[in-house]
């Protein structure tokens, strides 16, 4: 099939830039989102996410006339390719919330054509690209592999480098057919230079949730480490960084906490269809999820050691972004750890330049505060001149949480995960 008209459906975080994408390459592409505000946004040359070269990029789709967005289900109808990039949360009892992926799968059924593709980039649980298929099958009458065309295509990016590495990362294309995966990757080498690989669905969904559940459980093994750095009085970092130097060791990070749309959610999307689960990843969620209480039990311990009550206590957190340099909040450490404090302090501010509805300046956030807690590596944190800072506050308490001070202040009661201290 010839593809000359596509659809994406969801504008988010990778449904805008990909649809950006295939209109620069060429194609005529309609990108769907049910959220107004988003597409006049989209509309006017202005992206509501932050990204870099996103506003230039978008900006040249839409003046190619290449690109549009649309609230309206009808200006989708009969499009070659239909591309699904909605989310796949989780509910509160962890286990996936495929609400709004039917809900897009049922709208590309009432629009698609005989012969249309349908790719579902969204992180999604094994089997689940055959069960979509079988729903279109159901609404439309169509036959799945010889009347349409279904793929999995997992998206594997990462905020501030998506353009780069959408077209230089490898990509997988798992079809419900091998004809399927063939059209999907022809489809994407309009852009794509990396490696491409073809397979069925469901091993393309197992492939990526076993990417990022990797980086969970290794993540998980590194907050360990830090645990034992307090117990030992040590710095878990040189340890990491001198461990690392071994040929075959590759240690993680530890820190606050695991945030974004994918490594808190994807260990639980791999459980969920399985008959057993063998109990290392989901304790690695669980020492994962407990980070922002062990930076609660930091701050507390600094707050006591300084004789600071506190329900007294004002406590300024830099950074809600889950990530350095974003504006992505999607399950942020940040906002678990300011839960937690929430009925144990007096006041607590928030300031993170990437994010609306924060301090207006950190001069602002620090002003008569009691403790700072760092809970986002946003470069520009990495440079604060603590000691001219720190005169702006009450009490001189410094949390780090992301590993960005390398040599404590003078002046301030320093603690860091890992940091030996506690």
């Amino acid at each position: 099939m010839d593809v000359k008209e596509i659809a994406v459906i969801g504008l988010g975080y990778i449904g805008l830039p990909t649809a950006i994408m295939f209109a620069n390459a060429g194609f005529r592409v309609t990108g769907y989102e049910i959220r107004e505000e988003v597409v006049e946004k989209i509309n006017s040359g202005k992206a509501h996410i932050v990204e870099p070269e996103i506003n230039e990029l978008l900006l040249k789709a839409l003046e190619s006339g290449k690109l549009r967005a649309t609230s309206n289900p009808a200006d989708i109808r009969e499009k070659d390719a239909y591309i699904i990039c909605v989310q796949t949360p989780l509910k509160d009892d962890k286990t996936p919330d495929l609400s709004y992926l039917e809900s897009a799968v049922k709208t590309v059924a009432k629009a698609m054509k005989r012969g249309s593709l349908v790719v579902i980039e969204s992180t999604i649980p094994p089997m689940t690209t055959m069960k979509m298929a079988e729903l279109i099958e159901e609404l439309t009458g169509l036959k799945a592999g010889k009347d349409f065309y279904m793929v999995h295509a997992p998206e594997r990016v990462m905020p501030g480098r998506i353009f780069k590495e959408l077209v230089y990362n490898s990509r997988i294309f798992g079809g419900i057919t091998p004809e399927s995966a063939e059209m999907a990757e022809r489809l994407y080498r309009s852009f794509v230079k990396g490696q491409t690989f073809k397979t069925s669905s469901t091993v393309s969904e197992v492939v990526k949730l076993m990417e990022n559940t990797f980086r969970d459980v290794n993540i998980a093994l590194a907050n360990e480490f830090a645990f034992l750095a307090h117990q030992y009085g040590i710095n878990v970092f040189e340890a990491i960084e001198l461990a690392n130097t071994h040929p075959r060791v590759k240690i993680h990070k530890p820190g606050i906490g695991v945030g974004g749309h994918c490594l808190p959610k994807d260990p639980h999307l791999l459980l969920w269809p399985a008959r057993e689960d063998f109990g290392l990843i989901k304790l690695a969620r669980e020492i994962n999820d407990s980070m922002p209480l062990f930076t609660k039990d930091l701050l507390f311990s600094a707050l006591r050691e300084l004789n600071v009550p506190p329900e007294d206590a004002i406590v300024t957190v830099l950074g809600l972004a889950y990530k350095g340099d974003s504006d992505d909040t999607r399950n942020s450490p940040a906002l678990a750890f300011i839960e937690a404090i929430s009925d144990d302090v007096g006041e607590i501010r928030t300031y993170d330049p990437f994010v609306e509805g924060t301090h207006g300046s950190l001069e602002e956030a620090l002003r008569g505060a009691d403790a700072v807690v760092i809970a986002t590596d946003h470069t520009v944190f990495k440079s604060l001149d603590w000691e001219i800072l720190g005169k702006l506050m009450r009490t001189r308490i410094l949390i780090d949480g992301r590993h960005i001070i390398e040599n404590p202040p003078r002046g301030f009661l320093f603690r860091g995960i890992g940091r030996g201290e506690f």
